[in-house]
């Protein structure tokens, strides 16, 4: 068994867990950081790599609950942005060591901006710099983001829930019982991703969501990239429709995230014209038409807006599947460091 698959097989124990402690003694902290942000002109919300897609995930729910945010990438926000005084920025990283995690970190405080930091490593840099920390407690992975990338975006996506008033027991026990479900769904997803055909070495790869899934479609592209060593790309379904679609082809591979509530029927047939012409379609959602997909996972019942808290637990497997068949080693990084405090080139060498 693959280091990757046991980091993929603990992580609704280390979700069940994280949603617990923000129940619990890590509430203050979500709620500090809620005050701070109600009253903040401009706020942004920032990472790189797995823990900007945590961002991508949390953007709608911030968004939803009437508190826009700017989404921007850690290192694009440290080198093309001005920061206007008192702005509020939470940074999302899974250690706050990367390099441009402190960089921005340097540049925010030069700015007089305020930082909340959401992370999983207690005495890293971001954790020690933020005026409030919101440090997400779980085993770290062995390589692969997995149950850090799902914690992160746990954290965010329930900061954004304290904002609003949305952050009760009601939504905390719906999440639980979601989780909880996992396991029993692990099960039936391993034996359907290994009984199809969906999974090919070699294939083309789509991925398409919309709302909160977006982050879990762009997540999938990363693990494919990292896990599988294949490239891939990630898009909002729509986007797609505008041009994209002339690449479909005979064989060509679709992973699309269906919303729990908002555009289904739209999305289903895009679903269904694409098999048509040939391609192959994996579905990822709840209560789902078994007949428009070849590969169709079912969800567990969970808040539509908060899909994306498990809804990368499918194609994490289908991720690790693959790169086994491919005959790559989804547990070991040819290029990439665990993480990234070089500003130069790939190849690790002495400067």
């Amino acid at each position: 068994m693959t280091r990757f698959l046991q980091d993929i097989l603990r992580q609704p124990e280390q979700l069940q867990r994280v949603v617990r402690h923000f129940c619990n003694g890590g509430r203050q902290s979500l709620q500090e950081a809620a005050c701070r942000l109600r009253d903040a002109h401009h706020v942004y919300l920032t990472g790189i790599g797995a823990s900007l897609h945590a961002a991508l995930c949390a953007q709608s729910l911030f968004n939803l609950g009437g508190l826009p945010v700017y989404v921007q990438e850690a290192s694009e926000l440290w080198q093309f942005a001005k920061i206007p005084a008192g702005s509020v920025l939470v940074v999302i990283s899974r250690s706050g060591r990367s390099l441009e995690i402190t960089h921005l970190l340097s540049k925010a405080r030069e700015r007089g901006a305020f930082i909340i930091g959401i992370t999983n490593f207690p005495d890293g840099p971001l954790a020690r710099e933020a005026q409030i920390p919101i440090v997400v407690p779980v085993e770290l992975d062995h390589g692969i983001s997995v149950s850090t990338y799902s914690s992160l975006a746990a954290a965010a996506g329930l900061l954004a829930s304290t904002i609003v008033g949305a952050f009760n027991d009601v939504l905390a026990d719906s999440l639980l019982r979601a989780i909880a479900a996992m396991p029993d769904k692990i099960t039936a997803w391993q034996e359907q991703i290994s009984g199809s055909a969906w999974p090919t070495p070699g294939a083309i790869y789509y991925f398409l969501a919309r709302g909160g899934s977006l982050g879990t479609c762009h997540e999938a592209r990363l693990l494919w990239e990292e896990g599988v060593k294949s490239p891939a790309t990630a898009m909002g379904t729509s986007s797609f429709r505008h041009g994209p679609q002339e690449i479909i082809s005979e064989g060509a591979r679709f992973a699309i995230w269906l919303d729990g509530q908002r555009m289904r029927e739209q999305d289903l047939a895009v679903a269904r014209d694409m098999t048509s012409l040939g391609a192959s379609i994996m579905l990822i959602g709840q209560h789902l038409p078994e007949g428009d997909g070849n590969l169709v996972l079912q969800l567990a019942e969970v808040p539509a807006d908060w899909q994306f808290l498990i809804d990368v637990i499918p194609v994490q497997l289908a991720a690790e599947q693959l790169a086994r068949f491919s005959g790559v080693d989804p547990d070991r990084f040819r290029l990439c460091s665990y993480i990234v405090e070089d500003e130069y080139g790939l190849i690790p060498r002495n400067r």
